[in-house]
């Protein structure tokens, strides 16, 4: 009996030798099977050169465009009077009203005061039975085609390099990631006024210039006066 257990062991400890591979010095080495692999050179070459690609391509398109972090949705604001002084007899509109060109908004004394274009109210003096006088600003508005993206930007942060009808991507705080199209339209001939005053130092101060860029408001709805916002400048 002994004789043929000895004779059934091999074949068993074959079969727990196939189930359980053995310890890790007897494995194949997995690293040097695919280094020894035929194709092994021609694919490291082309993992190296979609990196070199990929690394070419972020470095250029970070050299190809000027970021300006601080700027925001702007449209001059129209204040409307009455011509001479009088009492605010009423108002016909409320904040957050649209209206349009000749529209009647308030009547000062027997004038009364109409939107000089089409656009959106965004102040009212709502004190019927004031006087009020031709400085007073009874109605405030904005036309919404006169929406812009103004920027700052630093003398020396590359304004040297921003011109009219550059292409500008910009996000505004409002909505994230998103991003919206936009076209340089001007850039200030004159420096912004500062509030920092040097007394005695050796740091001269950087001038900052205003970049102002033109979008299409009627494709960007949701964009409001006043929104804070990024851009970047494709040179």
């Amino acid at each position: 009996m002994k004789e043929e257990h000895k004779e059934t062991q091999p074949a068993h400890a074959e079969s727990q030798q196939k189930a359980h591979p053995g310890p890790p010095h007897e494995r194949k080495n997995i690293l040097f099977t695919i280094k020894e692999h035929p194709l092994f050179v021609e694919a490291a070459l082309v993992a190296f050169i979609i990196i070199f690609a990929a690394g070419l391509f972020y470095w250029q398109d970070f050299q190809g465009k000027i970021y300006l972090e601080n700027a925001q949705i702007q449209a001059p604001i129209i204040s409307l009077g009455p011509a001479t002084s009088g009492v605010l007899e009423k108002l016909y509109v409320n904040e957050g009203d649209t209206v349009s060109q000749g529209q009647r908004l308030a009547l000062v004394g027997n004038q009364t005061i109409t939107a000089s274009t089409h656009g959106i109210i965004i102040g009212i003096m709502n004190v019927p039975g004031q006087l009020v006088t031709p400085q007073s600003a009874v109605v405030q508005m904005i036309d919404p085609d006169q929406f812009r993206v103004v920027g700052r930007i630093q003398e020396d942060k590359g304004l040297a390099d921003v011109k009219p009808g550059q292409r500008v991507v910009f996000t505004v705080d409002a909505f994230g990631t998103k991003q919206y199209l936009g076209t340089v339209e001007s850039v200030s001939m004159t420096s912004r006024q500062s509030d920092i005053v040097f007394s005695i130092s050796n740091q001269r101060q950087e001038q900052e210039f205003e970049v102002r860029v033109l979008f299409d408001n009627n494709a960007y709805p949701e964009l409001k006066n006043g929104m804070s916002a990024k851009m970047w400048i494709y040179k």
